[in-house]
């Protein structure tokens, strides 16, 4: 069954605030809004649902955008969730000033943490979302923040001190979190053998051959290195799909080489491979988060 999809804004509240995209199950019509640069089509400021809906939330890589996940997004609420995607304090398309700073592998988490909370705790999503749980899907460093939240125990880069000593951080895990998907994930914060096996949540990761930004064969291999033996976790890799092949298709007026995730190689269809990406997506937080 496919329902139609709700849109709201929020704004976290809290230093800082942060805005965040709500997308629902809603019986209102559709029509065609804009998200910024980027189109879409859904009943904005609708009535939910009456759930409970299971909740997810998006966590978009270093520079991105929520609009950036507008289809994943409708896509999931089309079929009964409710999805959050907020945009990450200073490390986003429109303030990309934190990018490089040690501090977002704490504060990242945390961003999250506080979206659900949020959401669990305001109407009118606290009355549709099931309570006590969540999944996480996240992009580059989207994973990153997904698997710190979860129980993951990162380990700083020496280049990101000025004494080139790497650091462990102390991070709170959040016990809600009841399933991740890990795309093109950026992982070396985690290349410590060992560092995921607090993480119980099981795991769909998928990554491309083709990725050079986030290369398979090290940070997949971090992942699966990092956990218990056993931990439930489904690893694909795709063919042709590059870094930001995962995203969703840029309007054609802001196509061009000056915006990298709008330039998909030549042989890759990036709708074909978002349908299918989507469906497995669903599947996948179908199976593992129904009551």
């Amino acid at each position: 069954m496919s329902f139609s999809v709700g849109l709201q804004d929020a704004r976290i509240p809290g230093d800082p605030s942060f805005p965040m995209l709500v997308f629902y199950p809603t019986a209102e019509g559709e029509k065609p809004e804009a998200l910024g640069p980027f189109p879409t089509s859904v009943a904005k400021g609708a009535a939910p649902l009456p759930g409970p809906h299971p909740l997810v939330l998006i966590s978009h890589g270093t520079g991105g955008t929520p609009g950036s996940h507008r289809e994943l997004a409708r896509h999931l609420a089309s079929q009964g969730f409710v999805v959050g995607v907020p945009e990450h304090p200073h490390d986003n398309r429109n303030d990309p000033r934190g990018a490089e700073r040690v501090e977002l592998l704490s504060t990242r988490p945390h961003d999250l943490a506080r979206a659900a909370d949020w959401l669990f705790a305001t109407e009118p999503f606290a009355s549709v979302v099931r309570p006590g749980a969540f999944s996480v899907i996240g992009h580059s460093l989207g994973a990153y923040t997904g698997l710190a939240l979860a129980g993951g125990v990162p380990t700083t880069l020496p280049h990101q001190h000025a004494d080139r000593q790497a650091r462990k951080l102390a991070l709170e895990r959040d016990a809600r979190v009841n399933a991740l998907v890990l795309l093109a994930p950026a992982t070396p914060w985690f290349r410590v053998r060992g560092s995921l096996e607090a993480v119980t949540a099981p795991i769909l990761m998928i990554a491309s051959y083709a990725d050079t930004a986030a290369p398979y064969f090290y940070m997949g291999q971090v992942v699966l290195d990092g956990l218990r033996p056993g931990h439930p976790i489904e690893y694909r890799l795709v063919e042709s799909a590059h870094h930001y092949g995962f995203l969703s298709p840029w309007p054609e007026a802001l196509k061009g080489p000056a915006i990298p995730p709008s330039i998909d190689p030549p042989g890759f269809d990036r709708r074909a491979f978002l349908d299918q990406l989507y469906l497995d997506i669903t599947a996948f937080l179908t199976r593992t988060t129904a009551p």
